[in-house]
């Protein structure tokens, strides 16, 4: 299998997991009446996933199948494990509150509003500051993140609202015409 299959293979994986992750949390928020309980439980899978699953490799079996170089607990790595999973923790905790505070539904457009804007974030901060570019991208590459800017915002402007349905003719024939003030109908 190609180096690219596999990375498609675990891209498609990312998106099938992140792409229902805004949905679910939704439900776990609304089902137990509380934003930090959902909060709560996102932690408690996050240690479980990835907590328990990667210590059991390195501690109990002794052996880390990603290795690369001379592994380190050194303090500046942790230290950017930390950051990140901070940085995760808090994306988190903000779309819980996002899908909560828009109310039933909300799910269906904070999701696209979030994984369009991250992936402009992250494009723009990993060529100006973690890694900076020494020559700017084609002109083409920039077009592709004022698409999806362009998409985030057709989002927004077209997301899927409830409109209160017409009443059928069938049942407004049924219901009797109210008396106005002169006793009259």
């Amino acid at each position: 299998m190609s180096k690219w299959t596999i990375v498609l293979i675990f891209v498609a994986c990312a998106a099938l997991s992140w792409g229902t992750y805004v949905p679910l949390v939704h439900i776990a928020a609304q089902k137990l009446h509380s934003n930090l309980r959902a909060f709560l439980f996102v932690g408690v899978a996050y240690f479980l996933v990835a907590v328990l699953i990667p210590a059991f490799f390195i501690f109990v079996l002794g052996k880390d199948p990603t290795v690369k170089g001379v592994p380190n607990f050194d303090a500046g790595p942790i230290a950017w494990g930390i950051l990140a999973g901070t940085a995760g923790a808090i994306g988190a905790l903000c779309v819980i509150f996002a899908v909560t505070t828009g109310g039933k539904g909300a799910a269906i457009y904070v999701a696209p509003l979030v994984f369009a804007g991250a992936p402009i974030v992250n494009t723009i901060a990993t060529i100006t500051v973690f890694h900076p570019t020494k020559t700017l991208p084609d002109i083409r590459f920039f077009l592709g993140l004022g698409l999806a800017a362009a998409g985030a915002a057709m989002v927004m402007i077209y997301k899927p609202v409830d409109k209160p349905h017409a009443v059928p003719a069938a049942v407004e024939q049924l219901v009797e015409p109210a008396a106005n003030d002169a006793g009259t109908t």
